[in-house]
């Protein structure tokens, strides 16, 4: 039983009101009955409201030392329920939350038991309506205009409708009625169609006669000797008649105050504005459970409206993140929300949602009893459109076309279609705000606009209905792609000012406006002059798989007898990166950059020249074509000398360090990219961010994976954890995966299984999630290689064998030697040792250009290795004698040690210990760090045996 000693104050929520010291819960204040483990339940919810408390600790509270099940839980609190009211109104009290437990969501109102409640003493001339019997997530609001009407005498509440500007002005009203000695007087102003009845409508509200033409002196008489709160409701359309009687009423009665809604505030002298917001909703993401989605008051709302209707209502994880979905797209606007849950009952949650995008749902209907106004989402928003003058209502119409945030230069350039100035726009944009109708959008760099969805909805219907869709459509078309361009132009080169990142949040515009000009109704050659200049556009934020389906649609709809080359360049160019990340290393990939970079010359576009011979170079290495890649960055140095930008050179230096450790050039390689550790990459950088990801990052990883290899572990390991953290900066996925496929193998090399599994599940994660299929494979072949490592032997070998079948598809050979040498060596594990060296054979014949490649050492080590294994001694020795002298030309002193490892085994079998001494000893004291890691180990181990 809960410990009630220190409890001596009283908590109300709704019409009730507990005592736990005294054990006694009220309803309108007369005792309620309720049995003792019924109560006992409802004291500890009550404690900590707010709190999901687990079924077990609740049973432990109310039980003590007694041993009882659930059902038991069960019973009691259906018997709590039923006390607190119907199915509808206990569930605002006592939430369910399956899996979790029980939760008390009512605010509480903390009190001294012995205060008794009072009523006003005089009640009003004209009844207050009724409040909501609870209000869901306006306690603040409520707070807050009480005070400021305390402080300021007029405040208006301003919101769209539907926003709960009624409900929350009758929950103040109510709260003042003791302040105002039950003087507070309500006025409706929705049902009035003439303005000339305003001053007779307050009269009336007051219960005084009107006798004469002009009620508004004998109304001054009355109020001046007042003390009163007038509650004037829905007053956006008579508010040019309202506001100047307004004003002359608070200047002339010094002791009324006036609480006001309106879609639109009155613009006067002392009036205080109190805009409310919609209800806040969950936020967009991965992980919420049912307790975290009921935390917001959208939430709540519609799953209270859904037990009103349906009775006992329990949320499902399945359908919680579909309620959080459903709020979202309904703004937080109480009435729509409230309209939607409505329709649970007929369509399940799922349905509701499905339903949400269609033109039913503005026609869904609400309570019976509400304003017409109120009855369906049409009529509230119809209600305010209908006030607008002709440029406000024709600018809106216009402004349905925008999805999510825009600019007001975009809104202009819309508007300019419908034959509006652009002061008049401006002037309408403003005053569309003002009313509600236009809400703002929080924005970093400048102020955006945006249509609540259900707004756009409405007024999108008005749009076609006025013939004005097609018009509209083109002129938000043309301004994308004129934005996308001037951006393009302005991130041209090597300045890293401009770039398409800060624009992000035109995605959802720039996709709408290349739906509509790829239609059937549309004009092509927009459809085109846009893709083009949105393909850097998706290039930059990474959506290769609609940088693909747009670029492709725009280069099938050239027309050949009028092809603009600057267009063609830019689309082949977005073409060849959107294939070569998403679908492998095909040919088409190799022709639209030869195209690409054949048009560059053309035109005589230095830029644009580097920017395709990295692309070009990129594919190359890909494809292993190691040699035809470093002449690709040996073209870029001419280009570069061209362009007399340091930047450039330094990009080239980096393009060239890359080629040569892929080659095998090891000591060149860490020449030529030692520069990324120490250069500034946001001040001087070439602004090449299109392809999808940063040469700096690549080259770290040549840096990295060449330390490794020149015999300098540890600074290996600083440079590998470097390079991760300096991609993750740059939130490119591209960027990111390049980054943990090749420092990967820094840990795997020195034998760190732990970090390296840790790297290797995060990138198969990654690449699955940003649909990077090769990168996926890599992951895949990687993990196996790592459990070939751990004496998983089948796992390893079935998991690089899935890997190298998606590679070899995909033409993304730059792995498969790698995989296939590791394939090679479970497969002598597995005591096959013919299928293994078939396995290593193949890989060996893969490299051209006489063995030129940087695993071709490690190759033959394995080779060796597999011939000792099948006996063959004196082949092995040759085949590690191979690997040491291409070491060596490679100043690839890692796999030296390897193989001098290898070799030293064989000899020692052979006897000849003294040889493997003098290879091995001196190999192992070139090193001065990372003397821990799997290779010295190893080594010094040998070292030990042959001593």
């Amino acid at each position: 039983m809960p410990d009630t000693n220190d409890q001596d104050s009283a908590t109300s929520f709704g019409p009730f009101r507990l005592s736990p010291k005294s054990r006694l819960l009220e309803k309108d204040g007369a005792p309620l009955h309720l049995g003792g483990r019924a109560l006992d339940i409802l004291i500890v919810l009550v404690e900590r409201a707010g709190e999901v408390i687990n079924k077990r600790e609740l049973i432990k509270r109310v039980w003590a030392d007694v041993t009882v099940d659930e059902g038991s839980l069960r019973f009691h609190i259906t018997t709590l329920r039923k006390a607190l009211g119907g199915a509808g109104e206990s569930s605002r009290y006592i939430v369910n939350v399956p899996g979790r437990g029980y939760c008390f969501a009512a605010p509480l109102v903390q009190s001294d038991w012995s205060e008794k409640r009072t009523s006003p003493a005089v009640s009003s001339p004209h009844a207050l309506p009724s409040p909501l019997a609870r209000m869901i997530g306006r306690d603040d609001a409520v707070e807050r205009i009480s005070t400021e009407l305390a402080q300021h005498r007029f405040v208006t509440i301003v919101g769209p409708g539907g926003i709960g500007k009624t409900s929350v002005a009758l929950a103040v009203a109510h709260g003042e009625l003791a302040a105002f000695d039950g003087q507070v007087n309500f006025v409706d102003f929705g049902a009035l169609t003439d303005a000339r009845l305003v001053p007779g409508t307050i009269a009336a509200a007051l219960g005084l006669a009107v006798n004469s033409e002009d009620p508004m002196p004998g109304l001054l008489t009355v109020l001046r000797s007042r003390r009163m709160l007038l509650v004037f409701d829905s007053c956006e359309h008579i508010i040019d008649e309202l506001a100047p009687l307004a004003e002359r009423i608070i200047r002339e009665a010094p002791e009324l105050h006036i609480l006001a809604t309106s879609r639109e505030s009155f613009r006067i002298e002392g009036e205080r504005v109190h805009r409310l917001f919609p209800l806040d909703c969950p936020p967009q993401r991965d992980g919420l459970g049912i307790a975290d989605i009921l935390a917001y008051p959208a939430s709540q709302l519609f799953v209270e409206r859904i037990a009103e209707s349906l009775g006992e209502f329990e949320l499902s994880e399945e359908d919680a993140p579909l309620v959080a979905d459903i709020c979202r797209r309904l703004d937080g606007i109480a009435l729509a929300i409230e309209l939607a849950a409505g329709r649970v009952n007929a369509y399940g949650i799922a349905g509701t949602a499905s339903l949400l995008d269609s033109r039913f749902s503005l026609l869904w209907r609400g309570r019976r009893t509400a304003i017409p106004r109120h009855q369906t989402l049409s009529a509230a928003l119809a209600w305010s459109y209908d006030l607008l003058p002709a440029a406000e209502s024709a600018t809106l119409r216009g402004l349905s076309v925008f999805v999510g945030p825009f600019t007001l230069e975009a809104a202009l350039a819309v508007a300019s279609s419908q034959g509006i100035s652009e002061p008049e726009a401006v002037e309408a944009i403003s005053n569309l705000l003002s009313k509600s109708l236009i809400a703002t959008s929080p924005a970093e760099r400048r102020l955006r606009y945006r249509l609540l969805d259900t707004t756009r909805a409405f007024v999108g219907e008005k749009l076609v209905e006025n013939g004005e869709a097609a018009r509209v459509a083109r002129a938000h078309a043309e301004y994308f792609g004129n934005f996308l361009r001037d951006i393009a132009l302005k991130s041209t080169g090597m300045q890293t000012a401009g770039g398409f990142l800060p624009y992000a949040d035109h995605l959802p515009n720039v996709r709408a406006a290349l739906t509509w000009s790829f239609s059937d109704s549309a004009d092509r050659t927009i459809g085109v002059d846009l893709a083009a200049s949105a393909a850097q556009f998706f290039l930059e934020l990474t959506l290769l798989t609609e940088c693909y389906r747009w670029t492709q649609q725009a280069l099938a709809s050239l027309d050949t007898a009028a092809v603009d080359s600057r267009q063609e360049m830019t689309l082949q160019a977005a073409l060849g990166v959107s294939v070569m990340f998403t679908q492998g290393n095909t040919e088409a990939v190799r022709s639209a950059f030869t195209r690409s970079l054949q048009l560059a010359r053309d035109l005589e576009d230095l830029h644009w020249q580097l920017w395709l011979l990295r692309g070009l170079h990129i594919y190359l290495t890909r494809v292993g074509d190691f040699h035809g890649a470093l002449g690709t960055g040996e073209q870029g140095e001419s280009v570069a000398r061209k362009l007399n930008d340091p930047a450039a050179a330094l990009n080239v230096e980096w393009m060239l360090g890359v080629a040569h450790h892929l080659i095998g050039n090891q000591d060149k390689a860490v020449q030529f990219c030692e520069s990324a550790m120490v250069h500034n990459p946001g001040s001087q950088r070439l602004n090449m961010g299109h392809l999808g990801y940063d040469d700096r990052i690549v080259a770290l990883v040549a840096l990295a994976r060449g330390l490794w290899l020149t015999g300098r572990p540890d600074r290996a390991i600083e440079a590998a954890r470097y390079t991760v953290r300096e991609a993750e900066l740059l939130e490119q996925p591209l960027t990111l995966g390049i980054s943990l496929i090749w420092t990967i193998y820094i840990f795997l090399w020195i034998g760190d299984w732990a970090n390296a599994e840790i790297l290797i599940e995060r990138l198969i994660d990654h690449s699955a999630r940003h649909f990077l299929g090769p990168y996926h494979a890599v992951g895949i072949g990687q993990k196996g290689e790592l459990m070939l490592r751990r004496g998983d032997i089948a796992g390893g070998i079935e998991h690089l064998r899935r890997s190298q079948a998606t590679l070899y598809a995909t033409r993304h050979r730059i792995m498969t030697t790698v995989f296939a040498t590791a394939l090679a060596e479970g497969l002598v594990a597995e005591n096959q040792p013919d299928e293994a060296l078939r396995t290593i054979n193949e890989a060996i014949a893969q490299i051209p250009d006489h063995g030129e490649s940087f695993d071709m050492p490690e190759m033959l080590r394995v080779r060796g290795d597999i011939l000792v294994r099948s006996g063959n001694a004196v082949e092995a020795e040759s085949c590690f004698q191979k690997s040491l002298d291409l070491s060596r030309r490679q100043c690839a002193l890692g796999w030296e040690l390897r193989g001098a490892i290898s070799l030293g085994h064989v000899w020692r079998q052979a006897g000849q210990a003294g040889e493997a001494r003098a290879l091995l000893a001196p190999l192992v004291a070139q090193y001065q760090e990372g003397l821990q890691t799997r290779d010295l180990v190893a080594a010094r181990e040998l070292l030990s045996a042959l001593n």
